[in-house]
C-alpha cells in the first residue's frame, strides 16, 4: 500500500481520537459541574466513541447471540486491543485494565475519563478494587473483564482468574460468557491478535494494510453467580467459551508447568 493512501486511511483514526478527547473534556466538566463520577454519562460517551472508532479502524463485527438486557458481568478471552473496540461498541459498559495503562500519554487519561477500572498489585488495592466493582455492579452498571490476565493468538484459551468474581457473587449479577474470535476471507485472522512484543502503531498500521478485519462476538448463555465459589464460575466461563471457539482450554498446573519451564530457560 502507498503512503499516500495509508495516511488516508489513518484521517479517521485521529479524527476519531479528537473526537474522543472532546468526550473526556465534557466529562471533565460535567463531573467538576455536578461534583458527581457521572458513571453513566461515560458509559454512553464511551460506547459512542467506540461506535465511531470500530467504523475508522475498519473493524466489522459480527454479533451472534443476544446481548444481555440488565446488569451482567461480562467475561471474555482477550486476543487484541480491539477486543475493548468491539465490545465497547455494543453497550454502554466500562472496563478493568491494568494498572500501565493509566500512565500512558493520552491513552490513559482517556481511559480514565472513560471510568475504566485499574487492577494494581497489593493486597489492599485488590480490596480497594473489588470494593469499586462491587459499587458499580450495585448501581446497576454492567463492567467487561479479561480474566486470561492477558492477550492470546486467538488459538488457545489460558486459565481464568476467578479472584475478581467474588463482587458479582456478592451482588448476586450474573455472568455473562462471549467468545471473541477474529476473522479474514472466512478463515481466522491471526493477524489481529495482540501479544507478546507486538507495538501499537506496528499494530494499527499493519490493520489499515489489510484493510481491517471482523470481530466475531459470540455470546453465550448467562450464569448465575450466587452461591457459587468464584473458581468454580470461572471455570465454567473458561469452558463455555472454549467449547464455543472449538479450542482446548490450558489446565491451571500446565499453565504453571509452562511458567516453570519459561523462567528455567530464562
Amino acid at each position: 500500500m502507498s503512503r499516500t493512501r495509508l495516511v488516508l486511511r489513518l484521517l479517521p483514526v485521529l479524527a476519531t481520537l479528537l473526537l474522543g478527547a472532546l468526550f473526556a473534556l465534557a466529562v471533565v466538566l460535567a463531573t467538576t459541574l455536578s461534583r458527581r463520577p457521572c458513571l453513566g454519562l461515560r458509559q454512553r460517551l464511551t460506547r459512542r466513541f467506540f461506535q465511531v472508532l470500530a467504523r475508522a479502524l475498519r473493524l466489522r463485527l459480527e454479533v451472534r447471540g443476544t446481548p444481555p438486557r440488565g446488569t451482567h458481568l461480562w467475561l471474555t478471552n482477550h486476543v487484541s486491543w480491539l477486543d475493548i473496540v468491539g465490545i465497547g461498541s455494543l453497550q454502554p459498559l466500562s472496563f478493568l485494565s491494568k494498572a500501565e495503562v493509566a500512565t500512558w500519554p493520552f491513552a490513559g487519561w482517556l481511559t480514565r475519563q472513560a471510568g475504566t477500572l485499574f487492577i494494581q498489585r497489593g493486597a489492599e488495592r485488590g480490596e480497594a478494587l473489588g470494593e469499586a466493582l462491587t459499587a458499580r455492579l450495585s448501581q446497576g452498571l454492567s463492567l467487561v473483564l479479561f480474566p486470561e490476565g492477558t492477550t492470546t493468538d486467538g488459538s488457545q484459551l489460558r486459565t481464568f482468574h476467578g479472584r475478581l468474581l467474588s463482587p458479582a457473587i456478592a451482588t448476586g449479577t450474573p455472568l455473562q460468557p462471549l467468545a471473541l474470535s477474529y476473522w479474514r476471507d472466512g478463515v481466522p485472522d491471526r493477524a489481529a491478535a495482540f501479544i507478546g512484543d507486538d507495538d501499537l502503531v506496528s499494530h494499527l498500521r499493519l490493520l489499515l494494510q489489510n484493510g481491517g478485519t471482523t470481530l466475531r462476538i459470540e455470546f453465550l448463555p448467562p450464569l448465575p453467580s450466587a452461591g457459587q465459589p468464584r473458581q468454580v464460575l470461572a471455570g465454567q466461563c473458561q469452558a463455555a467459551i472454549a467449547a464455543r471457539l472449538g479450542i482446548q482450554p490450558v489446565a491451571r498446573a500446565a499453565a504453571r508447568s509452562a511458567a516453570a519451564k519459561a523462567c528455567s530457560c530464562g
